[in-house]
């Protein structure tokens, strides 16, 4: 039964993981879509600053205005790209929030993982590992049962007999193996 809990929570966990992976991708997405704006403007001022620059070397051209006709072209060519440069920084912040936000999204869930519920998991596989090493030597089961009378609930040991503790000093080979499977089972381990 416990097993079959720790497979379940271990797939929920990973599901968790997953969800929070897509959630942060798909909130970057969303957030980079507000570049767009920036990127018309980028679009825009560039263009107008191409064409305005182009138009003033053409008005240059002309017999003696063309520097004083051509200067208001090169200045408003300069708010064009001064305009580009803004669309362009628009955005870049729009893609350092987009990357801020999708991280916090991320890394909050994934440090409760791997602070909360990834220590609990490897204590559990240590326990459960120094367990399966026990079970099968004869001083290894009777570790197993005093852990077993040092932790489980009394309802639990008061089933086992009236008096499981005798029992156990006396070296009761069938309380023994009952203690070591009952400690067995709580860590949710078969009992061979």
């Amino acid at each position: 039964m416990r097993a079959s809990r720790q497979l379940v929570t271990d797939l929920l966990v990973v599901a968790w993981v997953a969800f929070w992976i897509w959630a942060s991708m798909r909130l970057y997405d969303l957030v980079e879509k507000l570049a767009v704006p920036g990127q018309k403007m980028e679009g825009a001022g560039s263009g107008m600053a191409d064409n305005l620059s182009e138009a003033g070397s053409k008005v240059n051209r002309v017999p003696g205005v063309g520097d004083a006709l051509a200067s208001p072209f090169e200045r408003a060519a300069g708010a064009a790209r001064a305009l580009a440069d803004a669309g362009r920084e628009q955005q870049e912040t729009v893609r350092d929030i987009a990357l801020a936000l999708s991280l916090i999204v991320l890394v909050v869930p994934l440090a409760l993982v791997l602070f909360g519920w990834l220590p609990l998991r490897i204590r559990w596989i240590r326990r459960a590992g120094a367990a399966a090493g026990l079970r099968g030597v004869p001083a290894g089961r009777d570790l197993l049962a005093m852990r077993a009378l040092a932790t489980q609930p009394l309802r639990r040991l008061a089933t086992l007999g009236p008096d499981p503790v005798n029992a156990w000093r006396r070296g009761d080979e069938s309380i023994v193996d009952a203690l070591a499977a009952l400690e067995l089972r709580r860590l949710g381990m078969r009992v061979r």
